[in-house]
């Protein structure tokens, strides 16, 4: 069986005989010998989505413009096959074609912006090498273009991938070896993060060592039998924590998976840091990890609060028809206070008035002690799915982030920023650990890393994991990318709104479509 929960008193490890008949993970997609397209179908659905992306961007740009006029559909068509190779060999190149990079959006939206650029630059080389008289402008528009449809296209990708790997299905077989607090680390990582696809079927190790872990539950031997059992459960990789193992042991083991064809993982030990920032240096042909330094220059600081600024004014100004409209509807619906004013912990701990479009009851605050034992995440923060005291306009409000429109003052006003980790209440801050109050060393955001990555993730693990990797590897290309995965959410959101309407109404039943991206201190 693969990791059923994130309550990891739950997961028991496969039998054999199970991992060999099939029914152990619901593992479809990694290993196996059902043939080359059932091995391969994520990487195959991948070139033909991407294809298609890609193609299509360029037919748009190439035949919706003169160019086709100007120089005829031949070299048009030719054209266009060169951006599907191109953009197929700069996805490559980028560690695009990997299933488990789809699952990561910050990592997958960085790739693609370098992708596209890799993008425009093939397609340009292919023209002039070959003289087909296509215009710069031409060919980075068909990049820019394809970056948007790539985006779309993958966004639906991993939106399937996540619900099937949610599932148990195309996820890889591993064990973890090592019993040592670093391996209960990456169970807990891989089982709150069922879209990474990595289904624990058993840990290997000193079983003592496994006791004061807690992994005896998954416990089904010693290190030195790892290469039989991994043959035994049918798994396809292994992870290794190398500091559970001598290094003549591990390195022995090492050559003994590879001749088996197994996939070998090494964890580095650390957490929280950037792989951007992981250096692999030869030391006398030893492997030795250099750490890159966060350096903060005041003139990075001063770059992210003039475009903070700069954005925020912009926004305001574009959006001011549509939150006049809201502030109508919301005064129509109760006849209540338009905006929303909560007390929330921002930096260095202050404390301060955030703003939002009123989507709640008028005395919500007053009736949140009586739905505390409703709260479906774990740790101090609060969520429902179906909270009674969000009202009509409301539940449309939160399902678009429209309701966060107002912060953007707050922006202005130097207590918060575009991006960075949500401000918490300050009766959750009273719970937080000592580390975790170290998201308050910057200012908060109206949209961050958690909300991109794992807002309906329950689990308070991955809040206090991802705020704090912001807070450790912060840079402007980070914000730009989350930034980017929240238009792109948003996006989605939008459109499965409307065609989960489109279902309702034409079914005889009435469906109401349940509000899973919130939680009460959003």
């Amino acid at each position: 069986m693969s990791l059923a929960a994130s309550s990891l008193g739950d997961v028991v490890p496969s039998k054999p005989d199970a991992a060999r008949s099939g029914s152990g993970s619901g593992s479809t997609g990694d290993a196996g010998g059902d043939g080359f397209f059932r091995r391969h179908k994520l990487k195959l659905l991948l070139v033909v989505l991407d294809s298609v992306a890609i193609g299509l961007a360029y037919f748009i740009v190439l035949f919706a413009g003169t160019y086709v006029r100007d120089t005829g559909t031949v070299r048009a068509l030719v054209l266009i096959a060169a951006a599907i190779v191109g953009g197929l060999w700069a996805e490559r190149s980028q560690g695009l074609m990997l299933a488990r990079v789809s699952a990561v959006r910050v990592v997958e939206l960085t790739r693609l912006i370098r992708a596209a650029a890799l993008l425009a630059v093939a397609v340009t080389l292919f023209d002039r090498v070959f003289k087909l008289d296509m215009r710069i402008r031409e060919s980075a528009g068909g990049a820019l273009l394809a970056l948007v449809f790539l985006v779309a296209t993958r966004s639906a990708y991993r939106a399937w991938l996540v619900y099937e790997r949610s599932r148990g299905n195309y996820g890889r077989r591993v064990l973890l070896v090592g019993a040592d607090e670093e391996s209960a680390r990456l169970l807990n990582l891989f089982s709150t993060h069922r879209e990474l696809g990595m289904n624990v079927v058993g840990v290997v190790g000193d079983r003592t060592e496994a006791m004061i872990n807690h992994l005896e539950h998954l416990w089904i031997g010693e290190a030195a039998d790892t290469a039989q059992l991994a043959e035994d459960y049918d798994v396809s990789g292994v992870v290794i924590s190398p500091m559970a193992l001598p290094t003549v042991i591990l390195n022995a083991l090492i050559r003994e998976l590879q001749a088996q064809s197994l996939h070998v993982h090494l964890t580095t030990g650390i957490a929280g840091i950037d792989a951007r920032r992981l250096r692999s240096l030869p030391l006398s042909y030893e492997p030795l990890l250099y750490v890159e330094p966060v350096s903060l220059s005041r003139v990075q600081l001063v770059m992210k609060r003039v475009s903070d600024v700069i954005a925020s004014a912009i926004i305001l100004v574009l959006a001011s028809p549509v939150m006049l409209l809201i502030a109508l509807l919301i005064k129509l619906d109760d006849r209540g206070p338009v905006f929303f004013l909560q007390k929330r912990v921002g930096k260095e701990g202050t404390t301060f008035g955030v703003l939002k479009f009123r989507t709640m009851a008028v005395d919500a605050e007053a009736r949140l002690a009586q739905l505390k034992a409703e709260n479906e995440r774990n740790g101090p923060l609060f969520k429902m799915e179906r909270d009674p005291r969000v009202t009509g306009i409301g539940r449309f409000l939160r399902a678009t982030s429209l309701d966060e429109l107002p912060q953007l003052i707050n922006v202005l006003r130097g207590e918060m920023s575009l991006v960075g980790p949500r401000p918490a209440l300050p009766s959750e801050v009273e719970h937080f650990s000592a580390d975790l109050r170290q998201r308050e060393q910057v200012l908060p955001g109206i949209t961050g890393l958690w909300q991109v990555e794992a807002r309906d993730n329950p689990s308070f693990e991955a809040y206090r994991r991802l705020d704090l990797f912001y807070v450790e590897n912060w840079s402007m290309l980070l914000d730009l990318v989350i930034i980017l995965g929240t238009i792109e959410q948003l996006m989605m959101k939008v459109v499965l709104m409307v065609f989960r309407r489109e279902k309702s109404s034409d079914s005889t039943t009435n469906v109401i479509v349940p509000d899973t991206t919130r939680i009460a201190h959003r």
